[in-house]
């Protein structure tokens, strides 16, 4: 159960990624246009994003690995949703106001909203290969897999949040059902500890 529980939480990661991705396009927008320059902004921001979040996750997991500390990053990518979700808007106003070149107006604007988040998220891919690793000889397949759930979640959640998601719903809304999927997941994760803690228990009781 605990093996396909951190896949699960790994697919929604990554469906988690590419639906926030999609929809920073749609947040600077109205202020820096959708030229290839913002999307070129956002992209670059996601990537160093997530490179610094693997490096990170890829370290911390080194230290006593868990699926306690596994639930807590679920839990900090979420909180760290909180400031988009009420701050943006100011933000991309501030920066708009002082750089009229939508290059480096994007490029910023995406840096402040975009990276801290991104960066948490990125974190939960190295970190669970470190825990579905049960031995050197199984972690080059243990990492393939993983990151093959990772991007299907990613591909889905392009496909739903560019053809459904934004007909379906507003840019906020999208935004706190990504903030309650992750909450959900750390939650979940806590719960898989608390169980596997009890039946460690019980099994020294025996």
């Amino acid at each position: 159960m605990k093996r396909n529980i951190i896949l699960l939480l790994a697919f929604i990661a990554g469906f988690s990624i590419m639906c926030f991705e999609l929809l920073g396009g749609r947040m600077l927008a109205p202020f820096f246009g959708s030229s290839v320059y913002v999307w070129g902004s956002i992209i670059t921001v996601f990537l160093l994003a997530l490179s610094i979040g693997y490096l990170t996750g890829g370290r911390l997991s080194l230290y006593r690995p868990s699926l306690k500390k596994f639930a807590l990053i679920f839990l900090l990518a979420g909180m760290a949703l909180l400031p988009t979700l009420f701050f943006s808007l100011n933000l991309f106003e501030w920066v708009f106001e002082r750089i009229e070149d939508p290059r480096y107006g994007s490029l910023l604007a995406s840096i402040l909203v975009f990276l801290v988040p991104s960066i948490v998220m990125g974190m939960i891919a190295p970190y669970s290969v470190r825990i579905l690793t049960v031995s050197a000889d199984s972690s080059g397949h243990t990492a393939g897999f993983l990151y093959f759930v990772s991007t299907l979640g990613s591909a889905i959640g392009t496909i739903m949040t560019s053809f459904y998601l934004v007909l379906w719903l507003e840019i906020d809304q999208i935004l706190w059902l990504i903030f309650t999927l992750l909450i959900l997941c750390g939650i979940l994760a806590l719960v898989v500890d608390l169980i596997d803690r009890a039946r460690a228990k019980q099994r020294q009781a025996i």
